[in-house]
């Protein structure tokens, strides 16, 4: 093994352990859990290594990364998602390569989903965005829609052709009543998901957590976790 493919194996023996623990003390079983890598700024050399060493989920937040880099792993057994703020101008792209969007956060981008995954013969599986921060606009400081947001948007997204209502996503946020209290936000999160499923009985999942918090995320009960800098390591900034 090479230096790097040693780092990420040890990596990820670390987080797959961390989760592990915290399933145990949740009483909760490992396999209902997912780890999802987030890959951002890594290369596709990165995502072959991780390939090799079992993960099957990968998350990008820029297209004009992404996109390059599903294309040079499309011989892998991956399962793409998309977790960035996405402009609808870079929905056909997206629509090309990922399996999931996670942030799907207004009515605009549904349309624009649905009418790509259509074109592309394709099915694509959506999560509501949900911004505990939300301002008086309805959006959150990194995208999202308001708790009160949510019923409405995911309706939205399971009337519409090409698209799956999966569930609901949340970033931990910096502002407003839960910054700070990551668990007590994932929490309400997860009374949010027990109210969508009421209405759509298969949109049963909750993707919530990173590095930092990924302990909280699985205690609350989400059943994805995304985490990157603690597999992949931190990036040093150019310049």
């Amino acid at each position: 093994m090479t230096d790097r493919e040693e780092e990420l194996a040890a990596n990820l023996a670390r987080v797959e352990e961390r989760i592990a623990v915290a399933c145990d003390a949740a009483g909760r079983g490992r396999d209902e859990v997912t780890l999802v890598v987030v890959t951002k700024t890594w290369p596709a050399s990165d995502v072959r290594v991780l390939s090799g060493l079992g993960v099957r989920h990968v998350a990008e937040n820029r297209d004009q990364d992404a996109a390059p880099k599903a294309a040079a792993c499309a011989d892998l057994p991956l399962v793409w998602h998309f977790v960035g703020q996405l402009q609808t101008n870079k929905v056909r792209s997206v629509v090309g390569y990922a399996d999931v969007v996670q942030s799907v956060d207004r009515a605009r981008l549904v349309s624009a989903l649905s009418k790509e995954a259509v074109r592309a013969g394709r099915e694509v599986g959506c999560l509501v965005q949900v911004a505990f921060d939300a301002g008086a606009d309805g959006r959150g400081e990194r995208g999202g829609v308001a708790p009160s947001g949510v019923a409405e948007l995911a309706d939205l997204v399971a009337g519409a052709e090409g698209l799956r209502l999966d569930g609901l996503m949340t970033v931990a946020p910096l502002t407003g009543e839960y910054a700070g209290r990551q668990q007590a936000a994932f929490e309400r999160l997860m009374d949010l998901s027990t109210d969508l499923r009421r209405t759509h009985p298969a949109a049963n999942m909750v993707s919530a957590g990173m590095s930092a918090d990924l302990e909280q995320a699985v205690a609350a009960g989400a059943t994805h976790v995304r985490v990157g800098s603690a597999v992949l390591g931190v990036r040093p900034r150019l310049g």
